[in-house]
């Protein structure tokens, strides 16, 4: 034969036994003492609260042969078959396997026969699970019982019980017990039972039951069962010190450790909600935190920690997930998912989370510290004109230069110094940089120096991205040789390559105008075919072929009459024992026909169509 529960066998018998329910124990006696006792009561409550006991303890009472004080006396032969099952004054029916209409009607046939007692006690529990039809059955029974007939109906979700049934009934709301209250309640009882029971095990019983009498009592048993040990829980406070260090991996170690002890993911995402929901209340409302004294010490220590704002992102977030859990393949990636974004903040796009990004980052700006260096500009594959995978791993062959602190001198692009006070006399002046091919005959705008410098500046973080994706592509093929002479210089790996962008020109005159607010002129030469710098005020001209100086509208050469800056050729490449290998890259060969002109060729007649 089977051991009685724990639960059952100490389940309560008379009212003065039922633990943490007062107000609902003082209106039944009163009821009964002055023989007021309803037609129809509704218990709704969270389980193992008392509901059913509470039922089957008002039944003796209405059909004791003894009652004293509103309390039955659990011995005459009607409170003992009761308490045994076999009484035919009292029956119980579960509504969740009982729920069809011919149920609700074979109940009321009955309910209009005699009984041998005072009263006839039908106990429905989980009456919320009755379908329509059953409702309106027993509605017109509830609402003209027979005058020896007593309803009680117990549910755990209230809401769902029809308006009319509940408006024709006595609703008592039973609610969970308080942890002082249920640890008392369990010291007793495993005194009682004979079961040694340590202060950690106590505990672990007290946080498995969560306030519900019999879960706390069937945690008690499991324990007993186990030897005294305490059971074996996901340690909650390792998830809230994770979203205090921000610390990831903290928080998917124990998500793999509850995972290996076979906790479902979305029980355990609950549990955590749970957790989370008592650090908000210590913090908001602290006399409604249902834990233990000791236990309530230490989370509200964690939740003074986390604050209230981080407290209730990381519930809305769990909330989701708890939603989005019902129908997906895999809780566990969810979950972990969320975690991430909880405790990794790059990797949550809260915008609470940013703004106490930007504050801790201007804090650290006027304490003095180090702002990050941005972020370097992804490159963009000229075949495609998209972003080139990998492109950010790849080494910058032409780092810009540290910055330099306020005040120090620094350097101009030839390389001189430079003071940061160019009115200076005593300093050194800059050295004027290199001069680029010019076209004849143009004469850059007064001014037009420094919106050069400047464009060459932001070329890549704000003047390509406003050019159309064509004329982007085709330049980012090109290298970025800097500011010449007021004109913003380019080298084309050919002189395909080069009449193309010369096709473009006038778009990208155009990004650089609105980008720096100056109009500014591009040049664009052929690379490898000339030494990019000048002869220093050599007035010969160029030795390089014509087509290597780009024009911004006029012909190449000497027709035009304007001065030309000469060219001089490349010098010879250095020794191989001079060459970092690392540093070389393939030269494009003349010959290499654009996929542009490739389908242009395979497409006769066709042209090309800007976006």
């Amino acid at each position: 034969m089977a051991t009685q529960s724990l639960y059952r066998r100490y389940r309560p018998r008379r009212f003065s036994e039922v633990k943490g329910q007062e107000h609902v124990v003082r209106a039944l006696r009163n009821a009964v003492i002055n023989h007021r006792e309803g037609q129809a009561y509704l218990f709704s409550g969270p389980r193992g609260t008392g509901k059913t006991t509470s039922a089957r303890i008002l039944a003796k009472v209405l059909n004791c042969e003894n009652p004293h004080d509103g309390e039955p006396c659990c011995e005459c032969e009607s409170c003992l078959a009761v308490e045994r099952g076999t009484s035919y004054d009292v029956h119980e029916l579960d509504a969740a396997s009982n729920n069809g209409v011919d149920a609700m009607r074979d109940l009321i046939e009955k309910a209009s026969l005699g009984t041998p007692g005072r009263h006839k006690v039908y106990i429905l529990d989980e009456v919320h699970m009755l379908s329509k039809a059953a409702e309106a059955a027993l509605l017109k029974t509830l609402e003209e019982p027979p005058p020896h007939v007593v309803f009680v109906l117990a549910t755990t979700d209230p809401q769902k019980v029809s308006e009319t049934i509940r408006s024709r009934t006595q609703h008592l709301q039973f609610h969970l017990l308080a942890m002082d209250v249920m640890e008392s309640h369990i010291r007793w009882l495993a005194g009682d039972a004979g079961i040694d029971l340590s202060d950690d095990a106590l505990q672990s019983v007290l946080r498995q039951g969560g306030g519900s009498a019999r879960d706390t009592v069937s945690a008690l048993e499991l324990v007993a069962s186990g030897g005294g040990e305490p059971l074996l829980t996901t340690p909650l406070d390792e998830f809230i010190e994770a979203f205090i260090e921000h610390d990831p991996g903290r928080a998917l170690t124990v998500v793999a450790a509850a995972v290996q002890q076979g906790r479902d993911p979305r029980t355990l995402t609950d549990d955590i909600v749970r957790h989370l929901r008592d650090c908000f209340l210590s913090l908001m409302a602290p006399e409604l935190v249902q834990l233990p004294v000791q236990r309530a010490a230490e989370v509200s220590d964690l939740a003074a920690r986390m604050g209230a704002p981080a407290t209730v992102r990381a519930m809305e977030r769990l909330g989701e997930m708890l939603v989005e859990m019902r129908h997906a393949p895999d809780p566990r990636l969810l979950l972990e998912v969320a975690l991430v974004q909880l405790t990794h903040e790059a990797a949550s796009n809260d915008v609470s989370v940013l703004l106490d990004r930007i504050e801790r980052l201007e804090h650290q700006v006027a304490a003095g510290g180090v702002a990050a260096p941005a972020p370097r500009p992804t490159p963009i594959d000229p075949t495609t004109g998209r972003v080139a995978l990998g492109g950010r791993a790849r080494r910058d062959p032409n780092p810009p230069p540290p910055e330099a602190p306020p005040g120090a001198p620094r350097q101009s692009p030839a390389g001189a110094s430079t003071a940061a006070n160019d009115d200076d006399p005593t300093q050194p002046h800059p050295v004027p940089a290199p001069v680029q091919p010019a076209a004849a005959g143009v004469t850059p705008p007064e001014g037009a120096g420094d919106a050069a410098e400047h464009a060459a500046r932001v070329w890549s973080s704000e003047v390509m991205p406003g050019m159309k994706s064509l004329a982007r592509a085709i330049f980012a093929a090109t290298k970025l040789l800097g500011a010449r002479e007021g004109m913003l210089a380019f080298a084309a790996p050919n002189e395909p390559h080069r009449a193309r962008c010369q096709q473009h020109q006038a778009e990208a005159e155009a990004a650089i105008l609105k980008a720096v607010g100056t109009a500014v002129k591009v040049v664009v030469v052929v690379d490898g075919a000339v030494a990019h710098e000048d002869l220093g005020g050599d007035d010969t001209q160029p030795t390089a072929a014509p087509a290597a100086a780009g024009s911004t509208g006029g012909s190449t050469g000497g027709s035009t009459g304007g001065k030309v800056v000469a060219l001089k050729p490349a010098a010879p490449p250095p020794d191989d024992d001079d060459v970092d290998l690392d540093d070389l890259t393939d030269v494009p060969a003349e010959a290499v026909v654009s996929p542009i002109d490739r389908l242009t060729q395979a497409f006769p007649g066709s042209h090309l169509v800007d976006e």
